[in-house]
């Protein structure tokens, strides 16, 4: 089925006229007249009575109209349903993020998009497991780099660090390391919610280093290590932005001269090109408000 031969059809009733019908479709007379003869081979059946003076509608192309009218309605429906949607960004939008980053960060700052814009609602999906957003229907995933390649496309939000972290408590119990060798030789706490993430990479004056701690406590819930590390329980690498929410004041850094890489933030969508205005819109509010005031 070609629908445009049912609008040109509904145009041509509408109109009583070729010429009128074409101009108005912004289409040459002789494809305005080529489509309608397309449809009544199609459907093996006259529509329209033809002569030299007026245009008239068979029985048949009467109650065959009747229903186009019907068609073409529901189109210039949707198609203005599209051009509000466009003009005043509205609907639901789904985003997945990882589990921590959006229980620190995300619920708050997504609160404060929801009351700037009440014609959208979001669904935010907190998982550690990559999801493939278009299998299961998110417009948005934020996660932390370095990313898989893929057909998604990706925008940089910002950047963070992570650095080693102990209690008072514990640091005066065990003493303060003051190098690699003697930090494995502590009670180590790891955040790992996969395993790439067991492996600490710390920057230093030396240049870069990777330890893979034999770890005392280990969990894929950043909460957890950051509680338990605030109850003395050992050293553990701590990205800066959950101290930030906290407020942090009570833990000690740890060899503080030796930081994390750069830790990138990224939101992935599954294509740039006519980008629904709502997940234009949160992705730009994230990307102006997670660096503000060291958000992350």
């Amino acid at each position: 089925m070609d629908l445009n031969e049912i609008v040109v059809f509904a145009k041509v009733v509408e109109t009583k006229s070729f010429t009128a019908a074409a101009q108005q479709l912004g289409l040459p007379k002789s494809t305005v007249s080529r489509k309608v003869s397309q449809l009544e081979e199609r459907l093996d059946a006259r529509l329209l009575q033809r002569t030299t003076r007026k245009l008239s509608l068979t029985e048949i192309g009467q109650a065959y109209y009747e229903r186009c009218q019907r068609i073409v309605a529901d189109i210039a429906a949707a198609e203005q349903l599209v051009d509000d949607l466009q003009a005043t960004p509205r609907g639901r939008l789904k985003v997945t993020a990882p589990v921590d980053l959006g229980a620190f960060r995300l619920g708050e700052l997504t609160a404060q998009f929801l009351a700037l814009h009440p014609d959208i609602d979001v669904h935010l999906e907190l998982t550690d497991r990559v999801i493939d957003l278009i299998d299961e229907g998110y417009d948005l995933g934020i996660r932390f780099g370095p990313l898989v390649e893929s057909t998604l496309m990706a925008r940089r939000l910002t950047t963070t660090t992570a650095g080693l972290y102990a209690s008072r408590g514990y640091l005066e119990q065990r003493g303060t390391p003051h190098d690699l060798d003697e930090l494995a030789e502590h009670a180590l706490l790891v955040f790992a919610p996969v395993p790439r993430m067991a492996t600490w990479v710390l920057h230093g004056d030396a240049g870069p280093a990777e330890l893979t701690p034999s770890a005392r406590f280990t969990s894929n819930n950043l909460l957890a290590i950051h509680e338990a590390v605030r109850a003395g329980a050992g050293i553990a690498y701590i990205p800066s932005f959950v101290l930030r929410c906290f407020g942090e004041s009570s833990l000690v850094p740890v060899l503080p001269e030796l930081q994390s890489p750069p830790l990138e933030l990224f939101a992935v969508y599954p294509s740039g090109r006519n980008l629904a205005p709502k997940v234009r819109l949160y992705l730009d509010y994230l990307a102006e408000q997670l660096p503000r005031a060291g958000a992350l």
